[in-house]
């Protein structure tokens, strides 16, 4: 095993069989988890990115399976912020530091394309970075976005099992979702991705074809998160997977980070849910990237993707202060810098 993770240092290519056996053997984690932190400081340094999030709505037109958001539970408050709310936030954001926003909300057309290119213009005035993350829109809306200002798009893959996929996401189109990724990368955004880490019926090899996808499209940015039940959802029932799916996660992007030593990997909120140290074990096997919640208390409440979210009463103020300590503590260094992938041709 030791030799499989030092060709993957050396190389940064693994095939599947050699992933499938590096995540079923747990003998080997500290080893995976130590070397994934020894190439993110090689290839990305010291500097922790992080990245100021806004929930704008959490309205959505889906109906995934996992997700608190999804259209049909009827127990969710439903919201949506203002254009000029959201400048708001952003302009909080920069006078607490931050170079990067990422705009998120549910999969909906909730803003229409005019509002959309307000904001982004708007943010861009701001002299920041913004990453969206709004889901599938066309290749127009795409190129629009572009045009105002916006320098990156996140839109998460889940899974790379084309069955499990459109099982966990009924109505939707894995096709179209790989279309969009696509689209996203001719249109030279720097193109966010990930996946769930547990979902029911997922397999370790599908995990590892995951892997393999996010190296084959050349993703600049990959959030990696356990899958964490809901109670107001059809996966409410899936009970006692959640440690092991934390220490998965964390394998999955070691292995990651082994395989695209340039990219940017964050350590997920869902990490710390389930682990009171979550994020900062997550930035010592490999990430690099934080996205503290600036959202008013009011709205972080009700953008519920999974239960138990972190610092839900903590002002954007206290959580800056917070992490930056936090980040100061394992002998890292809060970036001042956008952020983005420094790309390496090997």
């Amino acid at each position: 095993m030791e030799n499989i993770i030092n060709k993957a240092k050396l190389n940064n290519n693994l095939n599947k069989n050699e992933i499938v056996s590096l995540l079923t053997n747990n003998e080997i984690n500290n080893y995976l988890f130590s070397n994934a932190d020894e190439v993110r400081k090689k290839f990305v340094g010291d500097e922790v990115h992080l990245r100021a999030l806004i929930e704008a709505s959490n309205i959505c037109k889906q109906n995934c399976l996992y997700c608190g958001l999804r259209r049909d539970n009827k127990l969710q408050e439903r919201y949506k912020l203002s254009s000029e709310k959201i400048i708001d936030l952003a302009k909080n954001a920069k006078d607490l530091g931050y170079k990067t926003i990422v705009l998120q909300s549910g999969e909906s057309n909730v803003y229409s394309l005019d509002e959309m290119l307000y904001i982004i213009t708007n943010i861009n005035k701001l002299d920041l970075a913004l990453t969206l993350s709004i889901g599938e829109k066309t290749k127009e809306e795409y190129q629009e976005y572009k045009k105002a200002g916006a320098n990156r798009y996140l839109l998460r893959i889940e899974t790379t099992d084309k069955i499990l996929y459109e099982k966990m996401n009924p109505e939707m189109s894995f096709e179209n979702r790989l279309k969009c990724l696509q689209i996203l990368k001719e249109l030279n955004y720097e193109v966010g991705t990930g996946c769930l880490v547990g979902l029911p019926e997922q397999s370790i090899e599908s995990l590892a074809e995951d892997i393999l996808f996010f190296k084959s499209i050349d993703a600049d940015m990959i959030g990696i998160g356990p899958f964490i039940p809901h109670e107001n959802t059809p996966l409410k029932d899936i009970k006692d997977k959640e440690n092991k799916n934390f220490e998965l996660a964390l394998k999955v992007m070691a292995i990651t980070r082994l395989l695209l030593p340039d990219i940017n990997i964050p350590a997920t909120t869902a990490m710390e849910t389930l682990n009171p140290n979550g994020r900062l074990i997550a930035l010592q096997s490999g990430a690099n990237v934080i996205m503290p919640n600036v959202t008013d208390n009011e709205y972080k409440k009700l953008y519920e993707l999974y239960p138990g979210k972190i610092c839900l009463n903590d002002n954007a103020s206290k959580c800056r202060h917070c992490i930056t300590n936090k980040i100061e503590s394992i002998n890292r260094k809060v970036s001042k810098s956008f952020g983005y992938r420094k790309k390496i041709n090997f």
